[in-house]
């Protein structure tokens, strides 16, 4: 898949100029360094949110993601600079070295009692977690194929009723205690397939489960209680305003869904279920 170079990036982004002078006004002097917007992401950030731990060069959900928002905001490339923290500490009560942080953080409201979030940026699809063996043999990314395998699930989670009710499975999902549980079945042979958010997906096909792959991921709008990632602020941030009109206007004008099928979809190879 071709990639896009920070040049290219830089001549994207300024040709969306015009519209994105409509919200600097909102965010003058509000920001952590003058006529400068400080993102943060994780140390290191990974694949599929940022490419190759170089948010700089707009490659990745995340990093394309925080591009595009500060275009809408009215800063160009050349006023973004990135900065690294852990995913703890900026998650605790306090000043921040940034303007906004981006590193999949989950809406709550717990995590509400201590900083502030943006409406969110990105909704988690369920996606099917597999073996590249079933795949191999002859699994596809249809729900048709999906009710043919053998299917786990933790019990007490919203897998269960998405598997009994949009899959409709030919025989009854086995039931585990825990996430570790199922992923062991998996690697048993014990079961086919699993349902888990795309990025914990993502994560256990490339680092827990042997030979783990992805077969498919579902549209988040099939998601009882889908994870909503937002921008992670310092409570009380007067940005946050200026971020979510940016947010909003990405969303609909459909660029935000470009970007997430350009980087989700596209770049993981996870087809969308048909």
């Amino acid at each position: 898949m071709k990639r896009i170079t920070t040049s290219a990036l830089a001549l994207v982004l300024s040709a969306g100029t015009a519209m994105a002078m409509g919200h600097s006004d909102c965010a003058a002097g509000k920001t952590l360094v003058e006529d400068t917007l400080t993102i943060a992401t994780g140390n290191p950030a990974y694949y599929p949110w940022v490419m190759d731990d170089n948010p700089e060069s707009g490659e990745g959900f995340e990093a394309a993601v925080g591009y595009a928002i500060a275009e809408k905001m009215g800063y160009g490339p050349d006023m973004v600079t990135w900065v690294r923290t852990s995913f703890d500490e900026a998650i605790q009560p306090g000043a921040k070295n940034f303007d906004f942080n981006m590193q999949q953080y989950s809406i709550t409201p717990e995590r509400e009692a201590m900083v502030d979030f943006s409406l969110p940026y990105y909704t988690s699809a369920m996606a099917v977690l597999t073996t590249s063996a079933v795949i191999e043999g002859g699994a596809e990314p249809t729900l048709e194929s999906l009710k043919g395998l053998k299917w786990g699930a933790v019990a007490t989670t919203t897998a269960v009723p998405m598997l009994n009710e949009i899959i409709q499975p030919d025989s009854d999902p086995l039931l585990y205690n825990d996430n570790a549980d199922v992923n062991a079945a998996i690697m048993a042979g014990q079961i086919d397939a699993a349902l888990y958010d795309l990025p914990t997906a993502l994560y256990l096909s490339a680092v827990v489960v042997d030979n783990g792959a992805l077969l498919g991921q579902f549209p988040p709008d099939q998601s009882e209680t889908p994870d909503q990632f937002g921008l992670l602020m310092e409570e009380g941030n007067p940005l946050k305003e200026c971020v979510d009109a940016a947010i909003t206007e990405l969303t609909e004008s459909g660029e935000l869904a470009a970007i997430e099928v350009q980087w989700l979809a596209e770049a993981t190879g996870v087809p969308v279920i048909q």
